[in-house]
């Protein structure tokens, strides 16, 4: 049974969640994969919990979107503050390149969709979503206004996205040797909040909720991650052009950036917890639109490593077909690129989420026609006999 929670377990949740994915990030920060080993520690963690509570309470909770929601912002806040300084015009220039890359992926996706759903039998709509290069929670929450295969849709997007973050930072060590970003373990430097700096550290989060509020009523995509960014981007400017205030240069505490990240883990491990029984043959299914897309998004790497100056590492993490936020926070614990890597996957996400209504129209007529097809082409064999 699949059923919300109250405030109080869902409180008790994400407690568990934090206190289990330290241990499990820490652990993973001796395989030198850099600071992105928080945010597997959360996808573990995330997985582990919601899997336990399904076995001692007997139902399956739902993902707990608030927590995603605040990981977004206080990953994307501190991502704002770092990219603050960095050269845009290296962006601007390279506008068309990023558009060109999106549509590419809209339409490998559509044929890849396409193919999932006549190797599979699944239904073209249920396959299109499941293959859109969108994130898990937006597509997912399609399939259930449609009355469609949630759990499928989720399956699918989930292993995308999870396989992408896992082995993009292995792909990143192979690429650019051992410079990709030393470990992060516990050290009483992470722990070190100055204390002249806390009220900055207060105004910041304030105007950085003041900015997820109004990217979600200017309908951005995943608002919480950019409505943040753009406070960070911002604050230090926007401060030092007050009276009395000259040379400020805060930046939020590392401990924010890594409750952000473990919480965006989280958010991928719950809808792994959060999957009914697989079977071998659902798995085995899913996993050739997975291979295939991670194929595209290479071909598009290759794409734009012609046509940009950008290094084949930058190319990977821009067209890489993982969740925004988490390839953006993979760039930045890499330190490659975050700005362009950021405006990558901005463009990406403005360009499906503007093309969404369309794109939806377009497969559900399509479904009706082919299913249509379907009907009359068994009748007439029925006649025919």
């Amino acid at each position: 049974m699949n059923k919300s929670l109250s405030t109080k377990h869902l409180i008790a949740i994400v407690v568990l969640e934090l206190l289990l994915a330290i241990p499990i990030g820490l652990a993973l920060t001796k395989f030198g994969i850099g600071g992105v080993a928080w945010l597997f520690g959360g996808i573990a963690s995330g997985a582990l919990v919601y899997k336990a509570y399904q076995i001692f309470y007997r139902i399956t909770p739902k993902p707990n979107k608030k927590a995603r929601q605040i990981g977004q912002t206080l990953v994307g806040l501190n991502i704002g503050f770092a990219i603050a300084s960095s050269n845009l015009a290296a962006i601007t220039s390279q506008l068309h390149v990023l558009i060109l890359l999106t549509l590419f992926s809209l339409v490998t996706g559509s044929f890849i969709g396409y193919f999932y759903s006549r190797i599979s039998k699944v239904n073209l709509f249920n396959a299109m979503l499941a293959t859109a290069p969108g994130g898990v929670g937006i597509m997912s929450s399609i399939a259930a206004d449609y009355g469609r295969n949630v759990s499928q849709v989720a399956l699918v997007q989930s292993l995308r996205v999870t396989t992408v973050v896992l082995t993009i930072p292995f792909v990143a060590r192979l690429l650019a040797g051992d410079s990709t970003g030393a470990s992060v373990g516990i050290s009483p430097k992470l722990f070190n909040i100055d204390i002249q700096g806390l009220p900055l550290l207060v105004l910041a989060l304030a105007l950085a909720l003041l900015g997820v509020r109004v990217a979600t009523l200017l309908k951005i995509p995943a608002a919480p991650f950019f409505g943040a960014l753009i406070v960070g981007i911002i604050f230090n400017p926007m401060l030092n052009s007050l009276p009395l205030v000259t040379d400020l240069d805060f930046s939020p505490p590392k401990l924010v950036n890594l409750i952000g990240q473990v919480l965006l883990g989280v958010a991928v491990g719950e809808h792994w917890g959060n999957q009914p029984y697989l079977s071998k043959k659902a798995v085995g299914y899913a996993l050739i639109p997975v291979g295939l897309i991670i194929g595209a998004g290479l071909i598009a790497a290759a794409i734009a490593h012609q046509l940009t100056p950008w290094d084949w590492l930058t190319c990977i993490l821009v067209t890489a077909p993982g969740g925004a936020p988490e390839m953006i926070l993979v760039s930045l614990a890499l330190d490659r690129n975050v700005e362009i890597v950021t405006a990558g996957h901005l463009v990406r996400l403005i360009g499906l989420n503007a093309s969404l209504p369309a794109w939806i129209f377009l497969i559900d007529y399509l479904e009706r026609r082919l299913s249509g097809a379907n009907t009359s082409n068994n009748a007439a064999e029925w006649v025919s006999r």
